[in-house]
């Protein structure tokens, strides 16, 4: 690699990605002393990287994890991960070196690099669905694993630090989940403090070399973060003897975020109902059948989540789900900036149920006053102009402004009273019954923590 890295750095026009055309998941190992997986990859005729993984967190003594668990899932970690330098170059073909793969287990890896691309595609001008062709370097048949040496078994949350995180935290108290995050943010950190519950942590640090290539032409872009994120969390199961993952992800995810001549792109594509029944389907073939994962919140819509996050107090001063405070050279004391969609979002989702005066503070500043934000609040409801990031349907963002038109405090702001004649427009006053009421057919495959969620949501005053 060194020899394109230098070029690169001297000659910002060396990296031409038309020039690849195959885009290989290399070699991979795992240090038991360090907890460490070393991921390789490299195109053809090209530059190299590796990527490493360390589970920080020590395992216990006297667990011994299930070695041929924790291959087959590094396995499909490595190759999902792989989507953060394939969108390098963008080739046409994706090759597996090691590692045997069923025809489903490939149709999996397909819908990553194409629907969990998508966007990327379209910031890069290439076309949807991605023209691109998974193949392993041999088949695998048969049934499906046995599961795991039996261990302790328990219940793994992953945390990111915004409202969806402390309310399923909340919600599953009682059955005493131990936390989890990849490259945890010192707030993600302190939210696991004022919780009182034990965080898992996980180091994924990138191979060096993707930052020069981008620096020197590479096309960049949104990856399925969230599929990663899971798959990280599907070896700590095996390493650390964890049996069930519940995710913090709304029903509202599914939603797509554009469409491109009538082919979905939905920014939210890994924390899609269609995905995780892809990555259950996996685990269950592929992986660990003893393995339950699923998101608890799942049943739920942003709003009905915004509505349990507004008597969590405690954590309004440190929760944040602005993407100003976790971008890479952000500053310690960086927070909400106020002024994006996810602000406007969130903003939104909490406001029917708190006061304006509440919701200022959380924030920094009245966003809903300001005329300046309108635009950007009307692209929460639209469907040429949704914004790519994480934020949830349109008609609960239609469904809130109409409940502020309905409220003193709110009504009479700049924002609300421009907007609420189209949020009437698009739905009725019985869509916030339908928001704030879950959906039992999505309910996490385990009674028990879909039990202890129902208890908390049916609880709110």
């Amino acid at each position: 690699m060194a020899h394109y890295a230098d070029a690169a750095m001297n000659d910002p026009n060396r990296f031409d990605p038309a020039a690849f055309h195959t885009f290989r998941v290399g070699g991979r190992s795992f240090d038991e002393r360090t907890r460490t997986a070393s991921l390789g990859y490299a195109f053809d005729e090209g530059p190299a990287f590796v990527e490493t993984i360390t589970f920080e967190t020590p395992t216990d003594s006297d667990l011994a994890f299930d070695a041929a668990t924790l291959e087959r899932a590094l396995l499909h970690l490595h190759i999902a991960a792989g989507t953060s330098y394939y969108k390098a170059a963008a080739p046409p073909t994706v090759v597996v070196d090691h590692g045997a793969l069923s025809s489903a287990d490939v149709a999996f890896h397909q819908h990553l690099y194409d629907d969990g691309l998508r966007e990327f595609a379209v910031a890069n001008h290439l076309p949807v669905p991605r023209p691109v062709t998974v193949v392993p370097c041999s088949s695998r048949t048969g049934s499906a694993p046995s599961s795991r040496t039996p261990g302790r078994g328990g219940l793994l949350v992953p945390i990111g630090g915004g409202k969806d995180s402390m309310v399923l935290i909340e919600a599953l108290r009682p059955l005493h989940p131990r936390l989890f995050a990849v490259n945890p943010h010192p707030l993600v950190v302190e939210l696991a403090d004022q919780a009182g519950l034990e965080l898992v942590t996980v180091r994924r640090t990138l191979a060096p070399e993707l930052g020069v290539l981008n620096r020197a032409g590479a096309l960049n872009g949104h990856v399925p973060i969230t599929a990663i994120v899971s798959l990280i969390a599907v070896v700590a199961g095996a390493l650390y003897g964890y049996d069930t993952i519940a995710m913090a992800i709304e029903r509202s995810a599914s939603e797509e975020t554009v469409s491109v001549h009538g082919v979905p792109v939905n920014h939210q594509y890994s924390k899609s109902l269609d995905f995780e029944r892809l990555l259950v389907d996996l685990l269950a073939t592929s992986v660990d059948p003893g393995l339950t994962y699923g998101s608890a919140l799942r049943p739920y819509s942003e709003l009905a989540i915004g509505r349990a996050f507004a008597t969590l107090t405690r954590y309004h001063a440190t929760f944040c789900s602005c993407n100003t405070v976790f971008r890479q050279a952000a500053a310690a004391e960086d927070g909400w900036c106020g002024n994006c969609p996810k602000c406007r979002f969130v903003g939104l989702m909490l406001a029917p149920f708190m006061s304006r005066g509440a919701l200022t503070a959380v924030i920094g500043r009245d966003m809903f006053a300001d005329p300046a934000q309108i635009p950007g609040f009307a692209a929460l409801m639209s469907d040429e102009d949704k914004p790519f990031e994480c934020v949830g349907e349109r008609r609960e963002s239609a469904t809130a402004m109409r409940m502020l038109s309905e409220l003193p405090a709110w009504r009479e702001s700049a924002v609300v009273a421009s907007l609420s004649g189209p949020a009437r427009g698009m739905v009725s006053g019985a869509e916030v019954i339908t928001l704030l009421t879950p959906a039992d057919d999505l309910a996490f495959p385990d009674r028990e923590v879909s039990a202890a969620v129902d208890r908390f949501f049916s609880a709110l005053p």
